[in-house]
């Protein structure tokens, strides 16, 4: 999976710069227009050397500003890597096997299905199952804004991961005491790097009603979301 922190050099660099200005501006914006005059080829006089109060004021605000920007640079880069390690785990719930895709995995290894919804009879004798499933309630998947083609989905929506292929002989048959998925094809789905996900919006609440697959075995819940900033930080520093 790509780490967006492989930009590490240039943002420490820049941070650091940033810092290096804008830290000793903030205590006393006299000393970086002292250090500042030491490296001009014609220095300026004593008198014009020393800032009056609206000039302290003016350069501790872009100080501050410049700080901001620093922080904002690394919290962009952190969300980043929030995102993609999202992408990543969803699409590993839902059983997509790693290859070159999972180099982006937003953009890459999960997206919303393109055709197929759910809905049709079934004709195979011995259909294929289907694993695993999230329920859409209250707290929306963070990942889902990222990828390509995001199901519409709203609450009591399910969602259900298949390859490509097979998206297609997604079957779901809603009931009052149980909800039966099923890939209407007589032969396995083979692994793929990329997992399609198709929202269900359910007739009526799932309320304790079960999700079954072939021979009544019962699904997976799963609830991918992203990782947590320190846990995030944590990977960054360590390159984890």
């Amino acid at each position: 999976m790509r780490n967006y922190w492989a930009l590490l050099p240039a943002v420490a660099v820049i941070v650091g710069l940033i810092l290096l200005y804008a830290i000793p501006t903030l205590i006393n914006p006299q000393w970086t227009k002292t250090v500042l005059n030491l490296f001009r080829q014609y220095p300026e006089d004593e008198q014009t050397a020393v800032l009056g109060a609206q000039q302290i004021r003016s350069r501790r605000m872009l100080a501050g500003l410049l700080v901001v920007g620093a922080l904002a640079l690394v919290g962009f880069n952190v969300t980043l890597n929030r995102e993609s390690n999202s992408c990543y785990t969803a699409a590993h719930a839902f059983g997509v096997v790693d290859g070159k895709a999972a180099e982006d995995p937003c953009i890459s290894m999960i997206f919303g299905t393109f055709i197929g919804d759910g809905t049709g009879p079934t004709f195979e004798e011995k259909p294929q199952p289907v694993t695993a499933y999230q329920v859409i309630e209250k707290k929306k998947p963070t990942y889902l804004r990222w990828i390509q083609n995001p199901p519409k989905y709203e609450n009591d929506t399910i969602l259900l991961g298949t390859s490509i292929d097979c998206a297609m002989d997604l079957r779901v048959e809603e009931a009052d005491d149980k909800i039966t998925v099923l890939l209407d094809t007589d032969a396995p789905c083979p692994p793929d790097t990329g997992v399609s996900l198709t929202a269900v919006k359910l007739k009526q609440p799932l309320a304790n009603r079960k999700l079954v697959t072939v021979g009544g075995k019962e699904m997976q819940r799963i609830n991918p979301d992203a990782a947590s900033w320190p846990k995030v930080l944590g990977k960054l520093v360590t390159g984890g």
